[in-house]
This record gives C-alpha cells, structure tokens and sequence, in this order.
C-alpha cells in the first residue's frame, strides 16, 4: 500500500493539467500558461486525463451546471483551484498540488464521497481535493489534435449524458446514419474562453451548427485585455503607438499559438506564445521582431501545414464585408492558411513598431480583431459567421476554421459599473 502511494504521489510531482477559462480572464489565463509553461505541467488533452482542473476567472453562479460534468470525469485523486487574480496563479496552483499529493498520500477511493470534502484555501476561490466539486463539462473526444472532438468520448460517458437521442437522416453520400446534437465546449484545450457550440453531426461531418453561446461569467473589471490600449486611447488616455503595437503582436502570437496546437504542431505553438509572453514583458523592439520574423519563416514554409489549412473555412473578402467582419480575417481573403499568414505578417509589422513613442491616434480604434468604434464588437461578426463557415465541414475542418478566426469572447462579456479605462 505505501508503494502504490509513492508511485501515485510520483506520477503527480507534474499533474496533468485541465483550464476552464471564463470571458473575460485573459490577463489571469495569460498568467497562468506562463506558470504552466514554467512548471513544465502538461496540459491535459481531456477531463479523464487531468489531475488538477483549474477554472480561470469568475463564473456568474457560484456553481453553474456546466461546471460539474467534467469534475465529476477526473479521476481520483483530483484537486480544482480557482484562480482571477494573475499575480496569485503561483500560489492558486502550489494550493492545488498539495492538495493532489495529499490525496494521493491517503487511502485509495473507489467512489466520490457523498460530502463535498475539505476546502484548501486558493486565489480567488477554494480549492478541493476530493469529493463531488463543480467542475466544467468539457466535451472533449480524447486527444488534442485538430481531429479531437467532443462528441465520441468512450472515457467520460458523463460528458454525454443528457443528449438528445440521435435521429436518422441522409448524409453527403446519400447513407442514412445517425444525427447527434452535440455541444462543443465551453472547455476544450485550446478553444475560445466559454465558447458553445451546438452541431448537429453525422459521423464526424457537421450537419448544422444549431447554437452558438457563450456561458456566463461575472462581469470583468476593465475592458477586454487585447482591446485596452484602443479604448482607453478613444477615452482620452495617454497611450503611446508602441504599446498598441506591443498588444498588437502578443494578440496575434497569442491566436497563432491556439492555431497551431489545434493543427497539431506544438512545438511551434509553444514559441508562439514565448514570443508573446516576451511582447508582453517589454522585450525591445529590434530583438522581438528578429524573433517574430524567425516563426513567421518556420511556419510560413511548413507545406504539411499549408495542405493541412488551405481550402478550409474560405471566407472571402465580399463575404466578410457584408457579415460585418473586419480586421486579418478581412485582409485575409481567403481560407485558414491565408488568415495564418496574415497573422504572421501583422505580428512581424507590430513587432518591430513596439518601441514607437508617438502617441496613439483616439480616432481610429482598430484593434486586433477590427474596429472598435462600432455597436457590434469584432468577436460578435466571427461568431456570427461560423454557422455557414461549419456546415458541411468535418470536425476536424471545424476546428481549425474556428481557430482561424479565433473569436475572443472577452468582447462580448459586459464589462462592470465602473470599468478601468486608464492606465
């Protein structure tokens, strides 16, 4: 028994590690991949697969159903920390690996505890190392490759319960098979914070996208972090061309970053989000864009990536004009490969204007995703588009089509009485 108790705290000493990131938390996700990435801590591909399962931000409830399908998945021994504070993630996740260990050091359990279990102070809110906790519902198929999906776990069949029976109709060959209504997210590796989609599928082609939802979050302090410098300029803040080309870069480093993971190159995804960690940690300008201009050449000369992207998720340019869609994905005017480029060739032109101390114009806020002057938020025209875009695509397609456009719910989550607009 004390050998099977080594062995399970030695499997832990780096737990498998499982986010549900709620819009709004960037700045605490943000915080919390540099930690994991310092940490060396793998990011789990599923719930089954995760030891500690960290919610990132507020929900609006304190236990809102979707939280408790995926909780309930982990197996034990299991920890969940919530963290909505960036500079308390360090010690939100030394919380919840001592709880891990400490699970793993007592008596094995073949069942959850009926009682919610002992509450291990963390940042932001408890941390549990046992017991029937709320967890998120993740969906999720199994492994994180642009093929992973949510709809066909056979590990987690609490992931599924609940779910309409299927029905049978016709599919693109003319078979009659089953049509599953299945949502997507809100938690899956490398998704959009609290993003759900509801597909109708057919084996793995998506029928119809029947929902697109974003779950509720208590309203965040300050604006949506990758449009701050924009807004607080319109507001009148002092807000120099350099800083708005600093979060220019980290934005598209950080949508290049969830692509490329998504299309199963991780390696590469990993320097993407070290290049905006350092864009946003002050590394000067000469030395981000020599770096920048090195990823740009890596990825753009990948031709396993370009026949992996291109053709999916064609969105032309009078198409995204009239769906009210601005920013790469205007400039684009094309499919997945073509917004990648765009990406990079964007995040190459604001690194190196990161150092730029002339003051940002307050007339003209174009942030990462498009104009901000609008009623309508950029995230709101990408969301909007993706039923069309998804119909008739296989889930692998989808997803890439979505990580191409890479929606950022923070736009659409209502920002609290009192918001911060300067500094």
């Amino acid at each position: 028994m004390e050998l099977r108790s080594a062995l399970r705290q030695a499997a832990l000493a780096r737990p498998a590690v499982l986010t549900a990131v709620l819009p709004g938390a960037t700045r605490a996700r943000l915080a919390v991949e540099r930690e994991l990435g310092d940490r060396r801590w793998p990011h789990a591909p599923s719930p089954a697969a995760a030891d500690l399962l960290v919610l990132v931000g507020s929900p609006r409830e304190e236990a809102p159903a979707w939280l408790d399908g995926t909780w309930t998945a982990l197996a034990e021994p299991r920890a969940l920390v919530r963290i909505d504070d960036p500079p308390g993630a360090r010690a939100a996740l030394d919380a919840g690996h001592a709880a891990l260990l400490r699970g793993a050091a007592g008596p094995e359990r073949q069942r959850a505890r009926k009682d919610p279990g002992p509450y291990v102070p963390g940042n932001g809110g408890p941390v549990r190392d046992d017991g029937r906790t709320p967890g998120p519902t993740g969906h999720h198929g199994g492994h994180d490759r642009a093929d992973g999906s949510a709809a066909h776990s056979h590990d987690n069949p609490a992931l599924i319960s609940g779910l309409p029976l299927a029905e049978r109709a016709d599919d693109r060959d003319g078979l009659r098979l089953d049509r599953l209504h299945v949502p997507f997210g809100p938690v899956l590796p490398d998704w959009p914070a609290g993003l759900v989609l509801r597909l109708a599928l057919q084996g793995d082609v998506v029928q119809e996208v029947t929902g697109v939802e974003v779950v509720e979050a208590a309203p965040p302090p300050r604006p949506p972090f990758w449009d701050e410098p924009w807004r607080q300029a319109a507001a009148g803040a002092p807000v120099s061309r350099g800083a708005a080309a600093r979060r220019r870069c980290a934005a598209h480093l950080d949508s290049l970053g969830r692509f490329l993971a998504v299309a199963d190159w991780p390696d590469a995804a990993a320097r993407a989000r070290r290049l905006r960690d350092a864009a946003l940690a002050g590394a000067p300008a000469r030395e981000l864009a020599h770096a920048v201009e090195r990823l740009t050449r890596r990825v753009g000369r990948s031709r396993t990536l370009r026949w992996l992207t291109s053709g999916i998720g064609v969105l032309p340019r009078e198409q995204a004009l009239a769906a009210g869609i601005g920013g790469p994905a205007l400039a684009a005017d094309g499919d997945a490969w073509d917004r990648t480029v765009r990406w990079l060739t964007e995040a190459a032109r604001s690194a190196a204007a990161c150092d730029d101390p002339r003051p940002l114009a307050p007339d003209d806020p174009a942030g990462p995703r498009g104009g901000l002057a609008g009623r309508c938020p950029p995230s709101r025209a990408l969301l909007d588009v993706l039923p069309p875009l998804l119909r008739g695509a296989e889930l692998a397609a989808a997803r890439l089509t979505l990580a191409s456009l890479d929606p950022d719910p923070d736009e659409l989550a209502p920002v609290a009485a009192g918001e911060v607009t300067r500094g």
